[in-house]
């Protein structure tokens, strides 16, 4: 009987050799008349180990990495595919502590399953959340997603129940779900992850989104950058429409669902809600006026359910166990699970998903083993290039949507990019305003030319000049930019500024008291 031995396709492990190593393992099997079957399935998110080779044995899978070609002639003579001790072993992979400690929702089948195979998905549990929804009214659906206290998972948390009902009583011929999975913020991987480990899920969120509101037509927009997650969403739909689950008669209920790729032009601005559906219906990504919101008046006009990838992976479990078994996670008005990507400056850096609660003490220590460097961490950004810089003096506020607006930072789309103490913080706050006025698309003043101003701005600060003059346009720049910005790329620039001359006025030449000491 053959042995089961699992090697990530995932694009991350991918990148550092697993397709080289799975051929591997597959040549000195045969050269040994060992039998063994290579299963490429997803990651398990710890990306300082890839590639994490698994071996199936009776007592649960026994992982092994990072494991290069040169390592594998090693392996097979250590006995490791009989799940033998090994310099690259890291024990049941199950127990290993970096995930035990996690609680794994919309992550569950990642790095477990075959990515494309809809069996192994049916068989950890995939689509009975969708066939819980087709027992449902629209409006038991739209109340059990409002009940379960899900909030978008794309940056802006705004409650999912309340959009999806929205579309829901908007009365219309045609209504479209959509998926924002142009993932573009710094430090953010979890959209990707899902879409390449386990993309029937999103399909099945989207589907039954689709059945709760009276959408019958899905388009994910697609980042540009991701060609193995565009292979895989292609292939995963291809196979959920031979079984049923796409189509005019979704899973034999007479109702219908289909879905379409879009891939998009790589834009950061098409991040934005409003200027992705100018660009998926063939026009430049430009920012919309609202009202109308989306759910009312979107793509081509018409109601549209618009969430990202992480809310609509959120979706089917809600439905499967129920609105308050996800609602017992979390804390506040923040509920559920977080997928929170480490990234930067980290010794461990991958995906923790965690409930709303964890603190970034937590995150970077127990989960991140601190700074890849060995250096003190100084500072980390939360939410990608528009999120504050937070200090370590922060570090212990509970991660949730209120807890982190009161400090003046926000959770966004979970991804945490980790600086050391060597981090210059007056040209992080100058890249910023740059990234801002680089990506602007240019529709509305504040953005467009305050961004450009502040570049100019923080460059004279910086160089010593004038530094209390200067120091008073950029906070009048950046209080322009927050309250007369047409969506959030100029309304949250200035959030890494503003923290940055903050926490760290040092750094700008200035004295512990910032702004005042400078005036």
């Amino acid at each position: 009987m053959s042995v089961r031995i699992f090697v990530p396709r995932d694009s991350s492990a991918v990148s550092v050799g697993a397709d080289a190593v799975a051929k591997a393992i597959a040549d000195e099997a045969t050269r040994r008349a060992i039998p063994v079957a290579v299963v490429r399935n997803g990651s398990r998110g710890m990306l300082w180990l890839e590639p994490l080779v698994e071996v199936e044995t009776p007592a649960g899978r026994v992982g092994y990495g990072p494991v290069t070609v040169a390592d594998i002639p090693q392996l097979f003579d250590a006995g490791f595919h009989r799940g033998a001790p090994h310099a690259l072993c890291i024990g049941p992979v199950d127990d290993y502590p970096w995930l035990a400690k996690q609680e794994r929702l919309c992550f569950a089948r990642a790095g477990v399953t075959d990515p494309l195979s809809w069996n192994e998905y049916v068989a950890h549990g995939g689509s009975r959340g969708l066939r819980a929804a087709l027992a449902m009214t629209g409006v038991d659906a739209v109340a059990a997603v409002t009940e379960s206290g899900l909030r978008g998972r794309g940056g802006a948390a705004f409650p999912t129940g309340i959009k999806w009902k929205t579309v829901l009583d908007t009365a219309a011929d045609q209504k479209y779900v959509v998926c924002n999975a142009d993932e573009g913020d710094s430090g953010t991987f979890s959209d990707r992850m899902v879409m390449e480990d386990d993309p029937f899920v999103l399909i099945e969120g989207m589907t039954i989104a689709g059945i709760a509101t009276g959408a019958t037509i899905g388009y994910i927009y697609l980042r540009s950058e991701y060609p193995y997650a565009e292979r895989a969403l292609m292939a995963a739909i291809e196979t959920a429409r031979s079984v049923g689950v796409l189509g005019d008669d979704v899973l034999g209920s007479g109702r219908r669902f289909e879905l379409h790729v879009r891939r998009g032009a790589g834009a950061y601005i098409c991040g934005e809600e409003t200027s992705l559906l100018e660009s998926l219906e063939g026009k430049r990504g430009m920012v919309r006026f609202k009202p109308p919101v989306p759910a009312i008046s979107g793509l081509f006009g018409k109601p549209t359910v618009l969430n990202n990838v992480i809310t609509f992976a959120s979706i089917p479990i809600i439905f499967d166990r129920g609105a308050a078994f996800y609602r017992d996670y979390g804390r506040g008005r923040s509920r559920g699970t977080l997928p929170i990507q480490l990234a930067g400056n980290i010794r461990q850096g991958g995906l923790v998903e965690k409930a709303f609660g964890v603190t970034l003490n937590e995150l970077l220590y127990d989960f991140g083993g601190g700074s890849a460097s060995g250096r003190p961490i100084r500072t980390v950004q939360v939410g990608g290039p528009l999120g504050a810089y937070i200090p370590e003096s922060q570090f212990d506020v509970p991660l949730d949507y209120e807890a982190y607006a009161s400090i003046g930072a926000m959770v966004g789309h979970g991804g945490i990019v980790v600086f050391d103490d060597t981090v210059d913080m007056a040209r992080m706050a100058r890249y910023a305003m740059e990234f801002c006025a680089i990506e602007s698309c240019g529709k509305c003043t504040p953005c467009r030319i305050g961004s450009t101003r502040g570049v100019e701005t923080i460059d004279r600060i910086i160089e010593g000049r004038e530094r209390g003059a200067q120091l008073a346009i950029l906070e009048d720049l950046c209080n322009t930019m927050l309250s007369g910005s047409l969506c959030a790329l100029g309304g949250m620039t200035p959030f890494p500024v503003l923290s940055a001359l903050k926490h760290f006025p040092q750094d700008f030449g200035l004295g512990p008291d910032g702004l005042a000491a400078a005036a």
